[in-house]
């Protein structure tokens, strides 16, 4: 007699289960089974099959061999094979094994027969004896059936869209992300299981041939994947493994856009990197917050997500998401949306229909995060799912799928996100920086500033060789824009965007005009209440935009104008026009700008930039100046 070698894979021990002792009365299926044992010992799972599967041919009971070549299967995540041997197992002796029932189980949640799942985990929690590790985890099993069992019964809408041959081919191609204006895709490729990121921009609605990244990222040595790139598409984050500068297997690195190629990529350091593995980087539409996976010390499961934000002098130390997003199984690719406020990420810790699924939360103010929300059948299935970006306007949805009919392996996808799984829709901006006598590209200084926080939306320079610039912008808010460059005059403008720019952004060229005397720049984001002369506290903003330049451009002075539109009789508007040019007047004067650089004069409406025929054009003609009296 020889006592049974079980190896259940589960990280379940039965506490009090005692295992049996079996054999087979076939010598030879005997002899083919402690070979089989003997390969597993070792490892060499593929022998132990080949054995097992001889022993079976001798002894079409050996109850034994069956349970190996079934636990073997599920080992290696075959779960068709591993529920055809299981269920032979019960066929020949229901009584055999106590553990074949969760072995039976697990197997048929990843098959997505979450019925009979339930059925078994239930069979299997009734047993005496079970550890507590074995009651959470099958408590957790039973929870993701019941779940699954009424998802497929409210499927959501789901027509995955292949990105074409571009992107796809008979290699793995997976992670895609876009940029805000949806013209530029990166995504990895692995090819001879070396992962290099490829990229495809779109022209008339089709992706174009996809071409290797760049050979200042993409090594023949290392593997690169589990990228995101900023809104903009200048800044690429993305996971290097085994890398010279790492400070563990894998870190996180940032390149940088820099008008005709990649800069070399470095590493983003401690205390972001560690010793340990960082993966999978997410960046927020500021460029201030990054979102990773870690298993570094401090979680609460296997992988967690964590955050960093930008401070002063570099990344702060990394906050675990806590309890509202992070279990004690694991929880993964994480993608902030531009909205700041939607976190998409896969996890097996919440309940789902097996394996990864995928998730969304909303930020509350505040207080965290909300109760994490399945996507949903069929989005969701029993294989893994992982690896979601959006759009801007959070209506489409990029993933990569090995689902039948694909150009071969991992293919890259696009669907419709359902109205109720969406995030809040952005905009953006989109504009040409240029010199507006030689109509030559500029690299200038972009701030978008959030009129009601204060806060940055977009704080950067334009590509140093086109001048362009991207930022992209939330909705309900309003926003100012400027531009400057020492030697010019700065730009000013004012967004307010509706759900109606979250579908149609706004496009624009800003000519910098050089520091001349009569040079002029109106001052859109300076505001008063109607007939008021009292600055209005979103004025701030434009206003320490006016004192650096002065501070900056010591010899030059300006005259501060006040203009209004027709509405009312001149002569008041004369008035207000004054006082309110006096009013910025006095504020710079009270930041300790001499009163000598500057003089004020109102203009009331006798200089009109339009027609005042509607209340947009009126707004318009409502407008604080200053122009270059002397340099």
């Amino acid at each position: 007699m020889y006592r049974l070698l079980f190896i259940f894979f589960c990280l379940l021990p039965a506490a009090g289960f005692g295992q049996k002792i079996t054999s087979s009365t076939n010598r030879l299926a005997q002899k083919h089974y402690e070979q089989a044992n003997q390969a597993i010992g070792s490892k060499t799972y593929n022998k132990a099959i080949i054995e097992l599967t001889k022993a079976i041919a001798e002894d079409n009971r050996f109850v034994a061999a069956y349970q190996q070549l079934a636990d073997i299967y599920r080992r290696l995540n075959d779960y068709p094979e591993a529920l055809v041997n299981y269920k032979k197992v019960l066929e020949i002796d229901p009584e055999f094994y106590n553990l074949t029932y969760f072995g039976i189980a697990e197997s048929e949640l990843n098959t997505g027969d979450y019925a009979n799942a339930l059925i078994h985990f239930k069979k299997y929690a009734s047993f005496p004896g079970l550890s507590d590790e074995s009651k959470i985890r099958t408590a957790k099993y039973i929870a993701d059936c019941v779940f699954s069992i009424e998802a497929v019964k409210k499927p959501v809408s789901f027509k995955p869209v292949s990105l074409g041959s571009g992107i796809n081919s008979n290699q793995d191609e997976y992670l895609p992300v876009v940029t805000a204006d949806e013209e530029t895709v990166i995504f990895t490729r692995k090819v001879n299981k070396n992962e290099d990121f490829y990229t495809s921009v779109k022209n008339q609605d089709k992706w174009l041939a996809a071409k290797s990244l760049s050979a200042n990222i993409n090594t023949f040595e290392f593997n690169e994947g589990a990228q995101c790139i900023s809104p903009d598409g200048n800044y690429l984050f993305f996971t290097g493994c085994n890398r010279p500068d790492g400070l563990g297997r894998c870190d996180i690195y940032i390149s940088k856009w820099e008008g005709s190629e990649w800069s070399k990529p470095f590493n983003l350091g401690a205390p972001v990197n560690t010793p340990g593995w960082e993966s999978q980087p997410s960046i927020s539409a500021d460029g201030r917050t990054l979102y990773f996976v870690s298993t570094r010390n401090g979680g609460r499961g296997g992988y967690d997500i964590w955050k960093s934000d930008l401070g002063t002098e570099g990344w702060n130390t990394p906050v675990n998401l806590g309890p509202q997003i992070n279990t004690a199984y694991d929880e993964q690719s994480p993608f902030i949306h531009p909205d700041d406020e939607t976190l998409y990420f896969s996890s097996n810790g919440w309940p789902g229909l097996g394996n990864k699924d995928l998730f969304m939360t909303r930020r509350k103010d505040g207080t965290g995060w909300e109760k994490p929300q399945n996507l949903g059948y069929p989005i969701n299935t029993f294989r893994e799912e992982s690896g979601l970006s959006l759009n801007s306007s959070g209506s489409l949805a990029f993933f990569a799928s090995d689902k039948e009919g694909g150009s071969g392996g991992f293919d890259v996808y696009s669907f419709e996100m359902p109205d109720n799984l969406r995030p809040n829709a952005v905009t953006y901006v989109k504009g040409m920086v240029y010199d507006k006598s030689t109509k030559k590209p500029l690299e200038a200084k972009i701030q978008i500033i959030n009129l009601r926080s204060g806060n940055f939306a977009f704080d950067d320079v334009t590509d140093p060789i086109e001048g362009e610039f991207l930022a992209t912008m939330a909705p309900g808010n309003s926003f100012a824009l400027n531009v400057s460059k020492p030697g010019y005059l700065f730009y000013s403008q004012n967004f307010t965007p509706n759900l109606q720019q979250a579908i149609k952004p706004y496009m624009i060229e800003v000519p910098l005009q050089k520091i001349e005397v009569g040079g002029m720049v109106i001052l859109n984001n300076i505001f008063f209440d109607t007939n008021s002369f009292e600055l209005l506290p979103e004025s701030a903003t434009e206003l320490g935009q006016l004192i650096s330049f002065l501070k900056e451009n010591p010899s030059v002075s300006i005259e501060i104008a006040g203009h209004t539109d027709n509405v009312g009789d001149d002569k008041s508007n004369l008035t207000l026009s004054e006082n309110r040019a006096r009013t910025v007047y006095n504020y710079l004067t009270s930041k300790q700008i001499s009163p000598t650089k500057l003089s004020f004069k109102g203009y009331g409406e006798s200089m009109p930039v339009t027609d005042n025929s509607t209340e947009e054009k009126r707004q318009n003609n409502r407008r604080t100046e200053f122009k270059i009296v002397k340099k």
